[in-house]
């Protein structure tokens, strides 16, 4: 087949490292005794194709840079090589650096207009917390009662009435921590069950009024606000993330964590570097979706909960690099550590006890095991990748729609990688039929990785024409 490769930039930086790996995979062809007809064939690429490689003149996806790397026994230097020139290529892609994102603004508050109609009609409050994964900052997984619908709104409108000059300084009284913390639990439910985008409006408005509160002088608020505050900013990243607006998210999940770190709130600093690892995996950017990984481990030692994090993460990011040993391993990792789970691990991170450590365990191995097998071509990772998504669709609890829609586009995704296209197009058939699909969102995205590999698919499509054209439509 011919070079699914971009062409390079000549003359930039990048356009020279690639040249430089072009180098590289010359000298080590040489030194493996193989000509570019020969290598061409045992990567699946033309001998045109190797060509324009070695001249730099054409870009190198990272999964063949692997598959080039293992073939001419090159040690890890072809794949460093094609590395630096995808760092070169994101560096010249982005804007000046505006300085730390600490420091910098963070994305615009929404435009006005009441809570009472930027909420999902028909809302309803839990009547206790902790609820839908989110704990009381004040009393814990004790639990607390949940103020009255119209007193939610009343207390939410007076908080975020706060300004530079508000004289005296309020006091943040409990019955508003309440409202703030079933408010997050009532636009986290909805957007899972219905893919509500109101939830980011509602869960931002609150964030800038939180803002605001946390520049004024420190008072007795600050304890009960930064470890709430951590999750706001954590959620409005991760809803940021789910509808494809990826540079905001990360500006979010980067004041989730100093505001949980702040806080010592290890939970919501785990899952802002979980969504900060996807967001560089989404990104192409395979050493940062590996740091993120690794910089779980570091914030929440010696928890199985946050170790088996850390390795699911650190496989998804090998898996996109083609590396099994490596994403074996850590999948292996996480499968051990989630057995070792247990009442603390819900008691530092409460959103586990909205999904389990399995649920998060086999869909990230199925996730990791699904991206390795379109990396390597290799059927058997397909096949496991298959299990692990069965088994986290049977976990989910109910309500949980979105994340079975993802799961269920993943599952046809390892189908098609497992050279059975039909029965990808059974699975996600009834998710394009039923569903309003976004192509920025997380699903969309899934959606896109499914067309591309059964539009390419060689052979006879006749069996799939007509579910391709569907999604091609659903994508585009």
């Amino acid at each position: 087949m011919s070079a699914a490769t971009g062409p390079v930039a000549a003359g930039s930086r990048s356009g020279q490292a690639w040249q430089a790996f072009g180098a590289r995979l010359r000298h080590w062809r040489w030194r493996a005794g193989l000509t570019q007809a020969q290598v061409g064939l045992r990567v699946g690429y033309d001998h045109t194709a190797i060509s324009k490689l070695e001249h730099g003149s054409r870009r190198t996806p990272l999964p063949l840079a692997r598959r080039l790397d293992d073939l001419l026994a090159a040690g890890g230097d072809l794949l460093a090589a094609c590395e630096e020139a995808e760092a070169r290529e994101r560096a010249e892609a982005a804007p000046a650096e505006p300085g730390p994102v600490r420091q910098g603004p963070l994305p615009g508050e929404p435009a006005g207009g009441t809570l009472t109609a930027m909420l999902p009609p028909g809302t309803v409050l839990p009547t206790r917390l902790p609820a839908y994964g989110l704990v009381c900052p004040v009393h814990g997984r004790d639990g607390c009662a949940v103020p009255a619908l119209p007193d939610v709104i009343a207390l939410h409108a007076r908080f975020c009435a706060i300004g530079p000059d508000t004289s005296p300084h309020p006091a943040l009284d409990t019955d508003t921590v309440h409202a703030l913390t079933a408010l997050l639990a009532v636009c986290l439910r909805a957007d899972e069950e219905h893919a509500w985008p109101g939830a980011t409006a509602v869960v931002e408005r609150t964030l800038h009024a939180m803002l605001r509160w946390m520049a004024l002088p420190a008072g007795s608020y600050r304890g009960r606000l930064a470890p709430l505050a951590a999750e706001y900013a954590q959620s409005a990243g991760c809803l940021r993330l789910l509808w494809g607006r990826n540079g905001t998210a990360m500006a979010w999940l980067d004041r989730s964590l100093l505001w949980a770190a702040m806080a010592g709130y290890v939970g919501a600093q785990v899952a802002a570097l979980s969504d900060m690892s996807t967001l560089a995996r989404l990104e192409g950017d395979g050493p940062s979706a590996l740091a993120y990984g690794e910089a779980i481990r570091r914030v929440a030692a010696d928890r199985p909960w946050a170790g088996a994090m850390s390795d699911l993460y650190q496989a998804r990011g090998h898996a996109v690099r083609g590396d099994a040993d490596r994403t074996l391993h850590h999948i292996g990792r996480a499968w051990a550590r989630m057995d070792r789970a247990g009442e603390r691990d819900e008691a530092e991170a409460p959103w586990l006890s909205v999904a389990s450590v399995r649920l998060r365990v086999e869909s990230g191995a199925a996730g990791a095991l699904r991206d390795l097998a379109a990396a390597t071509g290799e059927r058997r990772f397909a096949l496991r990748a298959l299990d692990a998504a069965g088994t986290a669709i049977r976990l989910l609890p109910p309500g949980m729609h979105s994340a079975r829609l993802l799961f269920l586009a993943r599952t046809a995704d390892a189908y098609v990688c497992a050279g059975e296209p039909a029965a990808a197009a059974a699975v996600a058939g009834p998710v394009l039929e039923n569903t309003e699909v976004h192509p920025s969102t997380l699903l969309g995205q899934e959606l896109r990785g499914l067309y591309t590999r059964l539009a390419g698919r060689p052979g006879d499509r006749s069996e799939t024409d007509d579910f391709v054209r569907r999604l091609a439509a659903a994508v585009r």
